[in-house]
């Protein structure tokens, strides 16, 4: 297993990175403990869950994720040997939180770190990240890209900041994250941090795959002159990359199955461009899994793979991924096929 310095921390993470969030309505306790310590095994360091989790948001499972591995710890005492990153929920109208809409404010975050560290049954989190901005955007997917001003009050960047002064102060935080961002906000994070001396991003958590290279465009630039990587999220695009879904196949299980959640990536234009995706892994002998998540890893900005998994069969492709090295032709092939179907889930 390759690791990584996390922004310009000593700390070293692992190229693979175990997502959790389908702990707790997918997947049981019991299978994600078994997920904890394969992954362990293979040399994965660290662990990414967040508040929200597990997915889809609901008011009876929030919190289930992070219980379970709270529960995992306590089990094993081994808490010492994981870098844990956690999430706090940006602005949304979901009240079950903390009674009413969370946003990025001293008494949400504060009341969420707790809820968090007692959760995950630990003393501190070496990450924490804002899940999405208190600014209100259209982050998701669905669109282009283009911005689209909404006139609503948003709590301010220095404000954020100082509170998360505030806890890292304590102890209960190391470092802290971003997640969802755009450019102009991680570079507003770095601009406000330095003029007033707060602690400063070491990486944006954002989802990347073939489908979706827009992180490429601005985005890149900061791991080459700020050494903010990025945490890539939804390698196999909501699982589209494997194959599983083509020709309007619904497995029993999936996620889109479950939850009918796949609609981002149910477009003419994915359908296609993942097509020429998996006849490419199957001329090259490649499972497409494990070339999707392979390309991940190889890109320079990438800090770290955010893999998840709800069989162990597809975590263990997920992790091989890991020690998988693409030859520079299927680089190229994939590079091609990127040019005829550029991000057609941005």
């Amino acid at each position: 297993m390759e690791y990584k310095k996390l922004g310009n921390t000593d700390i070293d993470v692992s190229l693979i990175c175990l997502g959790t969030m389908t702990w707790g309505q997918q997947n049981t306790e019991e299978e994600g403990h078994e997920q904890m310590d394969y992954a362990v095994e293979n040399g994965v360091n660290f662990f990414d869950t967040a508040e929200l989790y597990s997915i889809p948001p609901k008011e009876e499972t929030q919190g289930s994720t992070e219980r379970i591995i709270g529960s995992w710890f306590e089990k094993n005492g081994c808490r010492q040997d994981i870098i844990l990153a956690t999430k706090v929920a940006g602005r949304s109208g979901m009240k079950w939180f903390r009674g009413g809409e969370t946003r990025l404010n001293k008494e949400n975050i504060e009341k969420a770190i707790e809820g968090s560290l007692k959760r995950l049954k630990t003393d501190y989190i070496d990450l924490y990240q804002l899940h999405w901005p208190d600014r209100a955007l259209n982050i998701f997917g669905g669109g282009l890209g283009l911005y689209k001003h909404y006139d609503l009050e948003s709590v301010p960047i220095e404000e954020t900041l100082d509170v998360l002064n505030q806890i890292v102060e304590t102890g209960k935080v190391r470092h802290i994250g971003l997640s969802n961002e755009t450019p102009w906000g991680l570079s507003e994070f770095l601009n406000v941090s330095e003029r007033d001396n707060l602690p400063r991003v070491q990486s944006v958590q954002n989802a990347y795959n073939l489908l979706n290279r827009s992180y490429e465009s601005g985005m890149s630039e900061f791991f080459h002159r700020s050494s903010v990587g990025l945490l890539a999220y939804s390698p196999l695009a909501q699982g589209y990359l494997s194959g599983k879904y083509l020709d309007g196949k619904l497995p029993e299980g999936s996620r889109t199955k479950l939850f009918g959640r796949g609609q981002r990536y149910e477009t003419p234009s994915a359908e296609a461009a993942i097509k020429k995706y998996i006849d490419l892994a199957d001329q090259s002998n490649l499972d497409p899994s494990l070339m999707a998540n392979a390309f991940v890893n190889s890109r320079e900005f990438v800090t770290s793979n955010i893999i998840g998994a709800t069989t162990m069969e597809q975590l263990e492709i997920a992790i091989k991924s890991g020690v998988t090295k693409l030859s520079d032709d299927v680089i190229g092939e994939l590079d091609k096929i990127h040019s005829e179907c550029p991000n057609p889930c941005p």
